[in-house]
């Protein structure tokens, strides 16, 4: 183990951290979730690391060897990419200020970051048993009280995805055959069935018995498409100190018309848990109950809580909202999904009547078969808005990355995309990568762009709610008030 503490002379001249945020007026309701409703701490816990360019900051943590070429980057911007690479967690003093401008090669740590610190004091400390600590502040290590946010890699696992046993075979209506037929005929059990998409799972004993069945099928006139599995999502959900905060919410009374449902598309969602029940709509689930724990904070949860708590800041924090949420979990207590049943999930939303879907997971596959089924939703104006991934790459992630769906990328504080967070031509908004929910009692910071995704459901929810758009012009104006800004440029 081992510990840095370096006390450099403190700039008295530092100024108080600028709130860029209010010159970004299209998201400056989002942006104030973070600054002043996550409190005083900001970030998520340590991720695996998701290496920046060498020649930015190239950090070899088993040889102890730090080189940079960093010419003005933000403090934040260097502090999550540390976070990344180190797995440290990282605290900022609020008031800290400093560009970033260095270039060197093969230092030590507590060298590097002398030269990355500028006149700004850290304390670099071990912790027994887990990752070590850098606080980074002007003059009391009290000071740095916010924590950087680096979540999980949720952008889909590296490496082959396809289920090389199986396919999914889409029957035309009026086929003269079933599907059980056809499972019959070609040796094939049938796993997964929906009957109003005419889709069906079919699962062989190998890939090479799957390739046959496939030329017979298709030779048939039949439509197969692969199937790819999507890991369970994470996001970094770190608990807080303090009160938690209270959704100054109601749900609006009547009959349903004017109903603007907003589909949480992902795991279980504990209504009671995390004081959402009141706006929750009876859920769908498509692989079984998942029997979620009573302790643990799911992904889906966290993700409804961050839908109503900014579509609360987008009301002026009180009042009732015509907004309900409709749970889908397509994951139960899998720790993987498909596309089959991400697709049977987006379709139960389509045909309970939403009008945004939120997907805050994905993968690097592209699937015809779920493409052909959100462009069928778009047809129905329905605005599906998808996480790009925290990998952080160019490289497209889905589904944000369809033409049929926003993708949204996160921002850190200042309006920057986060260094975790996915960008490239595939993204078309940004918004606030953290968010703060409770869960019995007890609040949770929640970082990544998985937030970002259900920050951007909530505005859309509000515009709807309030304006009456749906469909195109509705995507128009969350484009419009969530235009990302330009990736930071490279040294």
């Amino acid at each position: 183990m081992f510990a840095y503490v370096v006390a450099v002379r403190p700039d008295p001249n530092l100024p108080p951290r600028r709130r860029r945020w209010k010159k970004l007026s299209g998201r400056a309701w989002l942006l104030a979730l973070v600054l002043g409703g996550a409190g005083a701490n900001y970030g998520g816990p340590s991720s695996p690391a998701a290496a920046a360019p060498a020649a930015e900051l190239d950090w070899r943590v088993a040889e102890g060897r730090v080189s940079a070429h960093i010419e003005g980057w933000s403090l934040d911007r260097l502090l999550e990419t540390v976070a990344q690479l180190t797995h440290w967690q990282v605290y900022l003093d609020p008031a800290a200020e400093h560009v970033v401008r260095a270039k060197f090669r093969d230092l030590p740590p507590g060298e590097a970051l002398r030269r990355l610190l500028g006149p700004l004091n850290y304390a670099l400390l071990p912790e027994p048993g887990g990752p070590a600590r850098l606080y980074v502040f002007r003059e009391a290590r009290q000071a740095a009280t916010l924590r950087i946010a680096v979540p999980p890699d949720t952008a889909g696992a590296t490496g082959e995805r396809r289920l090389r046993n199986e396919w999914i075979v889409t029957l035309p209506a009026g086929h003269p055959e079933s599907i059980e037929a056809w499972a019959a005929r070609l040796g094939a059990r049938l796993v997964g069935r929906s009957d109003s998409l005419r889709a069906y799972r079919l699962q062989f004993d190998s890939a090479a018995e799957a390739d046959a069945a496939r030329r017979v099928l298709e030779e048939a006139g039949l439509r197969v498409d692969p199937n790819f599995q999507l890991d369970r999502p994470q996001s970094a959900e770190v608990p807080l100190l303090g009160l938690s905060p209270t959704l100054g919410l109601r749900p609006q009374s009547g009959d349903g018309s004017g109903r603007v449902i907003v589909a949480v598309v992902d795991t279980a969602v504990q209504g009671a848990a995390a004081g959402l029940e009141d706006f929750l709509l009876p859920a769908v689930t498509v692989v079984g109950e998942a029997g979620p724990p009573a302790d643990q904070l799911l992904h889906g949860t966290s993700m409804a809580a961050t839908v109503l708590h900014s579509l609360a800041v987008a009301s002026g924090g009180s009042g009732s909202t015509p907004v309900r949420l409709l749970p889908v979990d397509v994951y139960g207590p899998r720790e993987s999904t498909t596309t089959y049943e991400m697709a049977v999930g987006l379709q139960a939303a389509i045909q309970a009547g939403a009008t945004v879907v939120n997907l805050s997971l994905g993968g690097n596959e592209p699937s015809p078969f779920l493409q052909r089924l959100l462009a069928a939703g778009r047809e129905r104006d329905v605005l599906f808005l998808a996480a790009a991934g925290n990998t952080p790459v160019a490289t497209p992630t889905y589904p944000a990355a369809y033409p049929e769906v926003v993708a949204v990328t996160a921002l850190n504080r200042r309006g920057e995309i986060a260094a975790y967070a996915n960008r490239g031509d595939f993204v078309d908004v940004a918004a606030p990568g953290a968010s703060v929910v409770t869960f019995q009692g007890q609040p949770y910071l929640v970082v990544g762009t998985s937030p970002a995704t259900a920050h951007a459901s909530a505005l859309a929810a509000h515009l709807a709610a309030t304006t009456g758009l749906r469909g195109a012009a509705l995507e128009a104006a969350v484009r419009e008030r969530l235009a990302a800004p330009p990736p930071p440029a490279a040294p």
